[in-house]
Protein backbone atom coordinates (compact mmCIF):
# COMPACT_ATOMS: atom_id res chain seq x y z
CA UNK A 1 0.00 0.00 0.00
CA UNK A 2 1.40 3.56 -0.79
CA UNK A 3 2.01 5.83 1.89
CA UNK A 4 -1.07 8.27 2.58
CA UNK A 5 -2.02 11.30 4.26
CA UNK A 6 -4.03 9.54 6.88
CA UNK A 7 -0.31 7.25 7.15
CA UNK A 8 1.13 10.70 7.66
CA UNK A 9 -1.61 11.26 10.38
CA UNK A 10 -0.45 8.30 12.52
CA UNK A 11 2.83 9.32 12.38
CA UNK A 12 2.34 12.75 13.32
CA UNK A 13 3.72 14.19 10.50
CA UNK A 14 1.12 16.33 9.46
CA UNK A 15 -1.68 18.12 11.87
CA UNK A 16 -5.02 16.60 12.51
CA UNK A 17 -7.36 17.68 15.19
CA UNK A 18 -7.59 14.42 17.27
CA UNK A 19 -10.46 13.28 19.14
CA UNK A 20 -9.45 9.84 20.29
CA UNK A 21 -6.47 7.50 19.91
CA UNK A 22 -5.99 3.92 21.29
CA UNK A 23 -3.26 1.13 20.73
CA UNK A 24 -5.30 0.56 17.09
CA UNK A 25 -7.22 3.17 16.30
CA UNK A 26 -6.88 6.92 15.75
CA UNK A 27 -9.75 9.17 14.99
CA UNK A 28 -9.89 13.04 14.03
CA UNK A 29 -12.43 15.50 12.96
CA UNK A 30 -12.99 15.56 8.94
CA UNK A 31 -11.35 18.79 7.51
CA UNK A 32 -14.76 19.01 5.23
CA UNK A 33 -17.63 18.02 7.61
CA UNK A 34 -21.05 16.88 6.11
CA UNK A 35 -22.05 17.29 9.44
CA UNK A 36 -21.54 18.92 12.85
CA UNK A 37 -20.18 15.93 14.01
CA UNK A 38 -17.82 13.99 11.54
CA UNK A 39 -14.89 12.49 12.59
CA UNK A 40 -12.57 10.02 10.48
CA UNK A 41 -11.86 6.62 12.22
CA UNK A 42 -9.36 4.75 10.84
CA UNK A 43 -7.06 1.35 11.84
CA UNK A 44 -3.49 2.44 12.77
CA UNK A 45 -2.58 -0.82 10.28
CA UNK A 46 -2.81 0.62 6.58
CA UNK A 47 -5.48 -1.54 4.66
CA UNK A 48 -6.34 -0.11 1.58
CA UNK A 49 -9.95 -0.77 1.02
CA UNK A 50 -13.01 -2.94 2.45
CA UNK A 51 -11.85 -5.67 -0.35
CA UNK A 52 -8.22 -5.75 1.49
CA UNK A 53 -9.42 -7.20 4.70
CA UNK A 54 -9.26 -10.68 5.73
CA UNK A 55 -10.21 -12.90 8.64
CA UNK A 56 -7.00 -12.06 10.61
CA UNK A 57 -8.87 -8.27 10.87
CA UNK A 58 -11.91 -9.37 12.16
CA UNK A 59 -10.94 -8.10 15.93
CA UNK A 60 -9.25 -4.96 14.24
CA UNK A 61 -12.39 -3.88 12.60
CA UNK A 62 -14.67 -4.57 15.17
CA UNK A 63 -12.15 -2.47 17.25
CA UNK A 64 -12.93 0.60 15.03
CA UNK A 65 -16.59 0.66 14.48
CA UNK A 66 -16.92 0.08 18.48
CA UNK A 67 -14.36 3.09 18.82
CA UNK A 68 -16.92 5.39 16.71
CA UNK A 69 -20.17 3.77 18.66
CA UNK A 70 -18.81 5.01 21.97
CA UNK A 71 -17.11 7.98 20.80
CA UNK A 72 -20.91 9.00 19.01
CA UNK A 73 -23.00 8.09 22.59
CA UNK A 74 -20.50 10.08 24.21
CA UNK A 75 -20.67 13.09 22.36
CA UNK A 76 -24.98 12.80 23.03
CA UNK A 77 -25.67 11.02 19.63
CA UNK A 78 -26.69 7.92 21.21
CA UNK A 79 -30.21 8.31 20.93
CA UNK A 80 -30.98 11.01 18.63
CA UNK A 81 -28.68 8.83 16.17
CA UNK A 82 -25.72 9.00 14.32
CA UNK A 83 -24.57 7.09 10.74
CA UNK A 84 -21.11 4.99 10.15
CA UNK A 85 -20.28 5.22 6.56
CA UNK A 86 -17.18 3.18 5.13
CA UNK A 87 -16.44 3.99 1.25
CA UNK A 88 -14.54 1.16 -0.86
CA UNK A 89 -13.07 2.19 -4.27
CA UNK A 90 -13.70 5.25 -6.66
CA UNK A 91 -17.37 4.88 -7.40
CA UNK A 92 -18.31 4.87 -3.21
CA UNK A 93 -16.31 8.11 -2.83
CA UNK A 94 -13.06 7.10 -1.37
CA UNK A 95 -10.32 9.26 -1.99
CA UNK A 96 -7.94 8.17 0.41
CA UNK A 97 -7.24 4.49 -0.04
CA UNK A 98 -6.46 3.70 3.60
CA UNK A 99 -9.81 2.33 5.23
CA UNK A 100 -11.80 4.70 7.18
CA UNK A 101 -14.86 4.80 9.03
CA UNK A 102 -16.95 8.39 8.86
CA UNK A 103 -19.27 9.24 12.03
CA UNK A 104 -21.76 11.80 11.05
CA UNK A 105 -24.23 13.21 13.48
CA UNK A 106 -26.03 16.09 14.64
CA UNK A 107 -28.38 16.70 11.52
CA UNK A 108 -31.40 14.58 9.98
CA UNK A 109 -29.47 11.85 7.65
CA UNK A 110 -31.44 11.18 4.02
CA UNK A 111 -31.67 7.89 2.36
CA UNK A 112 -30.97 7.20 0.12
CA UNK A 113 -27.14 9.13 1.08
CA UNK A 114 -25.29 9.19 -2.40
Amino acid sequence: MTDTIFSKIIRREIPADIVYEDDEVLAFRDINPQAPLHVLFIPKVPIATLNDLTEADTLRIGKLVLAATRYAKAQGYGESGYRCVVNCNRDAGQTVFHLHLHLLAGRAMQWPPG
